[in-house]
């Protein structure tokens, strides 16, 4: 079957580096994802974290439009909670018209942080606010609606498209209800069986004659052998805190849930240990682990999470992999040939 690849970068920043190196290397992997074939880019929105430096996914889309050619490039994601849809539909709109056709806009539901980061960003919070699902609707009227009276201009010959980032059975049918794509974060929560109910939810529920579509966001290192492949694994769990308003929030360690809840009463929240969907090692043994999802899953397109903060080693993990299904489509083709003549 046919897979297509995808990239999401959250510019990592090494020992011994600075945030400004730590955004440079994301360009020079989208200049490199882009002359390898790679379909889309998206870069992520973390805030007041020393080890991710993209903070600001639509700030540098701008950037990176006007250094590649042919990449889909975007968001994963913007979290709307902090923000206008208003707002995010013009500068979204802004940016496909500087680059019809190539940009994606992908939300997610997260704070992307945690609490001091989180009040900083919504110093303007009204308790009347619109809840998340109610903003992603409205988002998506402005991208694809036009009125009288409140358009978000400028209004692109073609407007982006949108996905919805989440790990739920229920932003999976909520997403498909919508009528917009779902990234399924399996590099957040690898439990399988939770993929399967979110695949089949999804299913069920899309909108026929939309352009809809489900894809996977997973954790991929390759290397030279599976040892050198796995050493890039650092995160092989997250923390899910669940509080009992219906919030949730993930985090890296138990340290950082345990200072998220500081203070308050235990039947207040409860915490979760995850595993983290990944697949690491050689071009042929993570080119059979994609494979295989897709053939489970129905899956046609994955988004790649590479999280080797050596850009060299990041790139060569890039490289190989482009070049794994490369040469299983060139053979493919090869006996397709042989079989018709």
């Amino acid at each position: 079957m046919s897979i297509t690849l995808s990239i999401l970068d959250q510019s990592l920043v090494g020992e011994n580096e600075n945030a400004e190196t730590g955004i440079q290397h994301t360009v020079r992997l989208a200049e490199a994802a882009d002359q390898l074939g790679y379909h889309r880019f998206w870069v992520s929105e973390h805030h007041n974290n020393p080890q991710v430096a993209g903070s600001s996914p639509e700030a540098l889309a701008g950037y990176l439009l006007a250094k590649t050619s042919n990449l889909r490039i975007g968001s994963g994601g913007v979290m709307l909670q902090h923000y206008s849809p208003f707002k995010v539909a013009e500068t979204f709109h802004v940016l496909a018209s500087l680059a019809p056709g190539r940009v994606d806009l992908g939300v997610g539901k997260a704070p992307g942080g945690l609490n001091l980061s989180t009040q900083a960003l919504q110093e303007d919070y009204q308790p009347s606010r619109k809840d998340f699902s109610q903003k992603l609707v409205d988002l998506k009227t402005y991208l694809t609606e036009q009125s009288n009276e409140l358009n978000a201009q400028p209004i692109p010959r073609l407007s982006p498209d949108i996905f919805l980032l989440g790990g739920s059975t229920e932003s999976a049918e909520f997403a498909a209800k919508l009528g917009i794509s779902f990234v399924f974060a399996f590099f957040i929560n690898g439990d399988e069986a939770l993929l399967k109910e979110a695949r089949e939810t999804f299913q069920r529920y899309q909108k026929a004659g939309t352009r809809q579509q489900f894809l996977l966001a997973i954790t991929v290192s390759v290397a030279e052998d599976q040892e050198q492949a796995l050493s890039h694994i650092k995160q092989k769990e997250t923390i899910k805190v669940s509080f009992s308003d219906g919030r949730k929030l993930n985090v890296l360690s138990i340290e950082e849930a345990e200072k998220l809840v500081k203070g308050m009463e235990k039947e207040h929240y409860s915490i979760h240990v995850q595993k983290t969907g990944y697949t690491a090692g050689t071009k042929e043994t993570v080119r059979h682990r994609l494979t295989e999802l897709a053939e489970t899953y129905d899956l046609h397109e994955f988004i790649v999470l590479t999280p080797i903060v050596d850009i060299d080693a990041r790139i060569a993990s890039i490289t190989s992999l482009k070049d794994a299904f490369n040469h299983e489509q060139t053979a493919a083709t090869k006996i397709n040939r042989e079989v018709i003549v």
